[in-house]
């Protein structure tokens, strides 16, 4: 039986390895013809075919069994689902630093600031704290001025008594949480999902309301594993969309 024959990839150090392999493993699957074999190649094979260790193949096939893309058949072999899902969500993994510069360039207004007991939600990411600093933030193009975005952050009060309101108008919070207040940031959680305009992020963006919203919720960690930011970030969905770029060296 002839296998299915992915795609090939250049691999950047700088990211696991499996990730990438999952991921390009993954976009082959779902881009493939109708009549291509569903039949995979063995792990070896796909091991040499991207040049990683059989390890690092097994758990990147692992990654693509648990979304339901392939299944594994002890002594036939590991077979495309014909009906796999293709909507399902993919992780990104990446840098700080590409978060900071994707939250950069900007003109950056300071609509509010204070503090407030963490609501039932927030009270998940800082279970040790009775109050939590807040900030709202509206982003407009540094071109032509148009609101694009405006951003909440929810931050520890002992971070936040080291914060100059005046560096939340230059950078965004993540550089000024690193490279101003100096905490070790370990990993930054990301999601998207669309939503409707409500009446606030209507006026805020000059958009109508109930029109589409991108709605980011950022959750940053030291390395204790403590939450340390949540920012919940309305984009207009008319002028942004979220992609990954992986480098190739």
């Amino acid at each position: 039986m002839t296998a299915f024959a992915p795609d090939s990839i250049v691999l950047n150090r700088k990211l696991p390895l499996w990730y990438q392999v999952s991921q390009s493993l993954r976009a082959s699957i779902l881009s493939r013809t109708p009549d291509a074999p569903l039949r995979l190649p063995t792990e070896e094979q796909l091991a040499g075919h991207y040049g990683v260790s059989v390890l690092t193949m097994r758990q990147a096939l692992k990654e693509l069994e648990d979304e339901g893309l392939i299944t594994r058949h002890r002594r036939r072999g590991t077979f495309i689902e014909p009906s796999a899902r293709r909507a399902a969500p993919v992780r990104l993994l990446g840098s700080v630093d590409a978060i900071v510069a994707q939250q950069s360039g900007m003109t950056t207004e300071l609509l509010e600031h204070g503090s407030a007991p963490p609501s039932a939600e927030l009270a998940a990411y800082f279970p040790d704290s009775d109050a939590v600093a807040t900030y709202h933030r509206l982003r407009s193009d540094e071109k032509t001025g148009e609101p694009t975005n405006h951003a909440r952050n929810f931050v520890r009060p002992e971070l936040a008594a080291r914060i100059d309101l005046d560096d939340l108008t230059r950078w965004p919070m993540t550089k000024v949480l690193r490279d101003v207040v100096g905490v070790r940031i370990s990993r930054i959680t990301d999601t998207v999902e669309a939503t409707l305009a409500d009446p606030e992020t209507a006026r805020l963006l000059k958009v109508p309301l109930l029109s589409p919203i991108l709605h980011y919720t950022g959750v940053t960690y030291d390395e204790e594993g403590r939450a340390l930011d949540v920012a919940r970030i309305h984009y207009r969905g008319d002028r942004f969309s979220f992609s990954v770029t992986l480098e190739a060296t």
